[in-house]
C-alpha cells in the first residue's frame, strides 16, 4: 500500500554568553543565550510503482525557521547556615517563519521522494494546499525553591517553577490536514507549567540513602500529540499531573550493592476530540507513554577471585499498562510487563580486561515501545516491542 518516509535537512547555531560570581553567602549567575534552527523537511507516504493507487508521493515539504534570544538570571543566597533560597528568571523573545505545501506529487522513483512539483487537483478543487505563517512571541519562566538542611544526613526541599514552551507549527499529512480542521490544524500555541515540587533526601546510614519526592503540574494548553487517521498533529489541551517518585540506594556488605526505586503518576489530558467535526464530545484521557506504576530492582555482588574479580548482577522492572494514542481506545494499550535480565562478569587484577555474559529479557517478555492506530487505513495497528530473550558474550580490553 503505502511507505512512510521522513527527511530532514537542518541547520542549528547557539551561543551562550554568562558571567557569575559569589560571597560568602550568596551565589549567581546571568547570561544571554541565542539559538537559531533552519529546519527544511520532506515527509509523507510513498505509494511504489506497485502499489494499489498507483505511482504517487502523498507528500508534505515544510520550512521553519527560528531565532530565540534568552536573557537568563539566578541567585543563589543562605539565609542562615541550614537555610537556603534558589530564584531565577528567563525572558524569551522567539521568532518563527514557517511555510508548508501538502498534496501529491509523482512519484519518479522507488527511492526518490517530494520531486517536481505538485500535481494539481489531485484531490479536488484547491489542492495543493499551501500555508504561511510568521510569529513573535515574549515568553518567560520563572523558579523559586527553599533548601533546608537540618542536619547533615538529610535535606527537605520545595519550590515552584513555571515553565514554558513556545508555540510551533504542524505539518501535517494530507489525511491529518483534512481531518483535522485545515488551516486551522496547523498552528499551535505555547505551552506554560506551573510545577510544585516538595522532597527529600537522606542518609540512612553511611552506605545507605534514600530519596524520595512528590509533585504537581498544572499545564495551561499542554502540548499533546493527537494521531487520527494515518498521522498526527500536536494541539493545546489543559491538563494535569500529580505523582511522586520514591529511591533507596544501599551498600549492606562488602561488594554488595542494591537499588530499588518506584514511582507513580497520575495524569490527565482534558477535552480531547476523537477527531476534526465529531459528533461526540470531548473527553478527559491519560496521556500517552505514561504508565501509572513504575518500579525497578537491582542487585549487584562483586568478590575478589585469583585473577581478578567476579560480579553477578540481576535487575528487575515493572511497568504498568498505558495507551499510545492520546484517544485511549483499549486496542491501542501496551499490556503491563516485568523485564528480567542477569549478568555474570569478570575484571582482571590490573582492571585491563573485563569478560561478560548477559541475560537480556529472561521470561521473553513482549513489552511494548511504540504503537500506532491505523484502523481507518487498513484495519490494523502497526506496533513495536522491546527486543525479545537475548544471549550476550562481550570482551573487553582497555588501552
Amino acid at each position: 500500500q503505502l511507505a512512510n518516509y521522513a527527511g530532514v535537512d537542518a541547520t542549528s547555531l547557539t551561543q551562550e554568553f554568562r558571567l557569575n560570581g559569589e560571597t560568602d553567602d550568596m551565589r549567581w549567575v546571568a547570561g544571554f543565550f541565542y539559538l537559531n534552527i533552519d529546519n527544511n523537511s520532506d515527509n509523507g507516504l510513498k505509494a511504489p510503482e506497485n502499489s494499489l493507487i498507483g505511482p504517487v508521493d502523498v507528500g508534505v515539504v515544510a520550512d521553519l525557521q527560528t531565532d530565540s534570544y534568552s536573557l537568563f538570571g539566578q541567585l543563589d543566597y543562605d539565609i542562615s547556615d541550614t537555610l537556603s533560597a534558589t530564584f531565577g528568571m528567563r525572558v524569551i523573545r522567539e521568532e518563527k517563519d514557517f511555510e508548508v505545501g501538502i498534496g501529491f506529487f509523482p512519484s519518479m522513483s522507488n527511492h526518490t521522494v517530494n520531486q517536481g512539483d505538485f500535481i494539481p487537483n489531485a484531490v479536488g478543487a484547491g489542492s495543493p494546499y499551501f500555508y504561511e505563517n510568521s510569529t513573535s512571541d515574549t515568553l518567560w519562566a520563572a523558579k523559586a525553591q527553599l533548601d533546608w538542611r537540618p542536619s547533615d544526613d538529610l535535606l527537605l526541599y520545595a519550590g515552584v517553577n513555571r515553565g514554558v514552551k513556545a508555540g510551533s507549527f504542524n505539518a501535517p499529512l494530507l489525511g491529518s490536514y483534512l481531518g483535522s480542521g485545515g488551516d486551522s490544524a496547523i498552528d499551535y500555541g505555547e505551552e506554560i507549567l506551573l510545577a510544585y515540587e516538595g522532597g527529600f533526601k537522606m542518609s540512612l546510614s553511611e552506605n545507605t540513602r534514600l530519596n524520595g519526592s512528590v509533585f504537581y503540574y498544572d499545564y495551561t494548553d499542554y502540548q499533546a500529540f493527537l494521531f487520527v487517521g494515518v498521522g498526527g498533529v500536536v494541539i493545546n489541551a489543559d491538563a494535569d499531573n500529580i505523582g511522586m517518585e520514591l529511591e533507596l540506594q544501599s551498600s549492606p556488605a562488602e561488594g554488595l550493592d542494591v537499588i530499588l526505586s518506584m514511582s507513580y503518576f497520575d495524569a490527565t489530558v482534558k477535552d480531547i476530540p476523537l477527531r476534526s467535526g465529531s459528533p461526540l464530545p470531548p473527553r478527559d484521557v491519560d496521556p500517552t507513554y505514561a504508565p501509572e506504576l513504575q518500579m525497578t530492582g537491582l542487585v549487584r555482588y562483586e568478590w575478589p577471585i585469583s585473577s581478578g574479580s567476579l560480579a553477578i548482577q540481576g535487575d528487575v522492572s515493572y511497568s504498568d499498562e498505558y495507551y499510545y494514542n492520546l484517544r485511549n481506545f483499549d486496542a491501542d494499550k501496551f499490556d503491563s510487563y516485568v523485564m528480567l535480565n542477569s549478568q555474570l562478569s569478570w575484571m582482571s587484577t590490573d582492571g585491563l580486561w573485563q569478560a561478560t555474559l548477559a541475560v537480556r529479557n529472561l521470561t521473553d517478555e513482549r513489552a511494548g515501545v511504540q504503537g500506532f492506530d491505523l484502523a481507518t487505513l487498513c484495519g490494523c495497528n502497526e506496533v513495536s516491542y522491546r527486543d525479545p530473550r537475548s544471549f550476550n558474550i562481550g570482551i573487553r580490553r582497555d588501552f
